[in-house]
């Protein structure tokens, strides 16, 4: 993975100064790992400074609060006991456990929810991915937590692509408001809205949102033209299956469930590319400003096991994504990433790789730049299997 200090464009110059800012990053071995990036530039330095286990055999997912003091795992063991984990992040930037339960496993991803006293939460839910379920807790973790509530997912018949032959939820994730929670199901080409009781934590299914056959939406994103307010709202999700993005309209009624309406939807690779590079699999979605990024996984655009960054901009007006560019991950199967609350780095996990490269942001022009530094995390994945670098986030 040394070799990707070469692989530097080297087009934008750009020298973001950073003193000790932190990150995680989750390994399928079962351990999380607490990063520190310092210095820009040339002198730029990544170095693994801790690590902790606590959440199973395979943390698949690392969610941490809007305060960068508490951190959730989810495990996706699939052997029938998975672990559900909490930890304090301490002023060194290492992790602390606090609480964990334990699951029936194959949890690909979660986020707390409602109305309670661990961190303003009082609820987290998980989504089982072969199982098909949604499942809910009660915080705090600990040993004697139990589900709080378990939805069964269902499909009438199985979908265009050979992987959805059940559905497949991929994420739980919060909208803006907290009043409802999003399940995109790749196996059922649905973004499924749930709203929330803050109270008791019950999920109440609304109409979900409808993907054109064959996408299979895995992640989103949400973007608004001003913070904190609900006009214009827009939902981005990336679309495993399709290799694509799409936008997504948001009406908040003054009474009744959250709608969603797709309007969008763009291909990860430039337009007049032919295909996309056969055994790609779009990974991830994020918003910072007015830009929008996904990861291609398994697309080698950029050479041998240096796959593709996507970078759309998105219209401050009417919420529309136009393609930009695409730039090297520095990573093999970049299944996580995550862009520092400054914008000015992105943090690129690759899977395969098992690294995790800083890449230098321009928040004016939205493009990514050059290859900061790179870290090698414990042993390298296997192509196309769930081993590697599962998860990697900022804790600014």
């Amino acid at each position: 993975m040394a070799s990707f200090k070469t692989l530097i464009l080297g087009t934008l110059g750009l020298v973001p100064e950073v003193l000790g800012a932190n990150l995680l990053a989750s390994h399928y071995t079962g351990k999380i790992f607490s990063l520190s990036y310092t210095g820009g530039g040339s002198n730029a330095t990544l170095v693994n400074k801790s690590s902790i286990g606590g959440c199973g055999t395979l943390p698949a997912w690392l969610h941490v609060d809007s305060n960068a003091t508490t951190v959730y795992c989810v495990d996706e063991d699939w052997n029938g006991s998975g672990l559900l984990s909490s930890y304090s992040v301490e002023s060194d930037g290492s992790l602390k456990q606090t609480g964990r339960a334990i699951t029936a496993g194959a949890s690909v991803h979660g986020s707390p929810y409602g109305s309670g006293t661990e961190d303003g939460y009082g609820f987290i839910a998980t989504v089982q991915y072969d199982p098909s379920t949604l499942s809910t807790y009660k915080l705090p973790l600990s040993n004697a937590s139990t589900l709080a509530q378990k939805l069964q997912f269902n499909m009438s018949e199985p979908g265009p692509n050979s992987r959805q032959n059940a559905p497949h939820p991929h994420a739980a994730q919060l909208d803006p408001t907290g009043r409802f929670l999003i399940v995109p199901d790749l196996g059922a080409d649905f973004i499924r809205i749930f709203s929330i009781d803050a109270e008791t934590g019950n999920l109440t299914a609304c109409e979900p949102g409808k993907a054109d056959p064959g996408d299979g939406p895995r992640h989103g994103a949400w973007w608004a033209p001003e913070a904190g307010s609900t006009l214009g709202q827009r939902l981005y999700t990336v679309n495993e299956l399709g290799n694509s993005v799409s936008a997504w309209t948001a009406t908040y009624p003054d009474e009744g469930c959250l709608t969603l309406t797709k309007t969008q939807t763009l291909s990860t690779y430039a337009e007049g590319s032919s295909s996309a590079p056969n055994g790609s699999k779009a990974a991830e979605v994020h918003v910072a400003g007015n830009f929008l990024y996904a990861a291609n996984r398994a697309d080698e655009t950029f050479g041998p096991q240096n796959d593709s960054m996507a970078t759309y901009s998105i219209d401050p007006s009417s919420g529309d994504i136009k393609w930009v560019e695409a730039t090297p991950a520095h990573a093999w199967f970049p299944r996580t990433f995550s862009i520092n609350k400054a914008g000015t780095l992105v943090a690129v996990g690759g899977q395969t790789s098992s690294n995790v490269a800083i890449i230098a942001r321009d928040p004016e022009t939205g493009k990514l730049g050059d290859l900061l530094t790179n870290l090698a995390i414990a042993t390298p994945g296997t192509p196309q299997q769930e081993d590697g670098l599962s998860a990697v986030v900022w804790l600014d």
